[in-house]
């Protein structure tokens, strides 16, 4: 099982982090695609890749709006390039990229003709042109040119590299399903429940095979709030943000979308009806304290080395083949040595168990 983290990436230390990162064992950095919280996803991960020479590198995640696809394709393409093949694309229906336009996620139909179309992209294809409806951009033919392109490509591709795998991430059955017909990889957005996502594998492999697809070449993967450290309280402190984060996924527009009971639907409303755009991804944002213990324990993983490793040792068997690990948040600046901590702990007391 692989081991990915992600980071808010800084121009002045990404290459310094990314360094760091796969000198402790990770097999793969994230860089979200935020626009208005965090510098250029794809600068960020060329920059890293350079400063690196195994690590997986992807974005954790794009969205189908900010930028189109073809421009998507092109800069993680971009990305292969200076890698050497260690790219991967990371889709998602959008959130804080789009919220801090004014934007809800885009529909999974939405996502589904962006998946399309990113995808004949980077596997080299003609892609026929797009009509818009943008007011003060007008067809090519008003040139009246001799000649123009008649369908679109990216021509600079590589053939010797591989094709970036699409990494589509998803919550609830529309997309899963969608997803398993249309990507490569599926990470869901699920916490670590073994029963719900045992219930979104099932659900990936039988969409797939209704679409005539091969099951077994699909390769999945979650997102868990993860942190470990000999305290098991400040674990659960450092991992709140994570867990309220990524479980507001489960309920963004109001409902739950995934298997949940009655009890942990009426926590997810709460935080629904709570939850701070604003305070997105802040250690100090007051939506943290908002879900239960029970349910933070239920849903993420914090704990001490050991407590951790038995929790991902119930999740083998489910088909897993990686774990994006949401790190720890601090709330105050005096818990910054917790966090390194944490992290130098699932370093060398929990990821080398696991492998091993």
């Amino acid at each position: 099982m692989e081991f990915w983290t992600g980071i808010r990436a800084d121009p002045a230390t990404i290459a310094g982090h990314a360094f760091q990162v796969e000198q402790g064992g990770w097999d793969g950095l994230l860089v979200p695609d935020s626009q208005s919280l965090i510098a250029d996803t794809y600068v960020m991960l060329a920059v890293a890749a350079g400063a690196t020479s195994t690590l997986k590198v992807g974005t954790g995640v794009t969205n189908p709006y900010t930028r189109n696809a073809v421009i998507t394709a092109s800069a993680i393409a971009s990305v292969q390039a200076v890698s050497g093949g260690r790219a991967v694309l990371g889709v998602g229906r959008g959130d804080s990229s789009l919220a801090h336009l004014g934007y809800a996620p885009a529909s999974p139909a939405y996502l589904e003709r962006f998946l399309a179309r990113v995808q004949a992209y980077l596997q080299g294809d003609r892609v026929g042109f797009e009509p818009t409806a943008e007011e003060g951009i007008r067809p090519v033919d008003d040139l009246h040119l001799a000649g123009s392109p008649e369908e679109s490509r990216l021509l600079w591709l590589d053939p010797t590299l591989p094709k970036v795998p699409v990494d589509v991430v998803a919550s609830g059955p529309k997309v899963i399903r969608m997803a398993a017909v249309k990507a490569e990889r599926l990470t869901f957005a699920l916490g670590a429940d073994p029963e719900r996502l045992s219930w979104a594998v099932d659900t990936a492999r039988k969409a797939r095979a209704e679409a005539g697809l091969d099951p077994d070449d699909l390769s999945f993967g979650c997102y868990i709030p993860f942190v470990t450290h000999p305290d098991a309280d400040v674990a659960r402190s450092l991992n709140a943000v994570g867990v309220a984060t990524l479980s507001r996924f489960l309920v963004m527009h109001g409902r739950p979308t995934a298997l949940v009971d009655d009890e942990a639907k009426a926590e997810l409303e709460r935080l629904a009806a709570s939850y701070d755009m604003k305070d997105h991804g802040v250690g100090a944002a007051k939506h943290r304290n908002v879900l239960s213990n029970g349910f933070a324990d239920a849903f993420g993983i914090a704990g001490t080395p050991d407590q951790c490793i038995e929790r991902v040792k119930e999740l083998e068997g489910l088909g897993l083949d990686r774990i994006k690990v949401i790190p720890a948040l601090s709330e105050e600046a005096a818990d910054l040595d917790d966090v390194v901590l944490s992290r130098t702990t699932m370093q060398n007391d929990v990821i080398p168990e696991l492998r091993g």
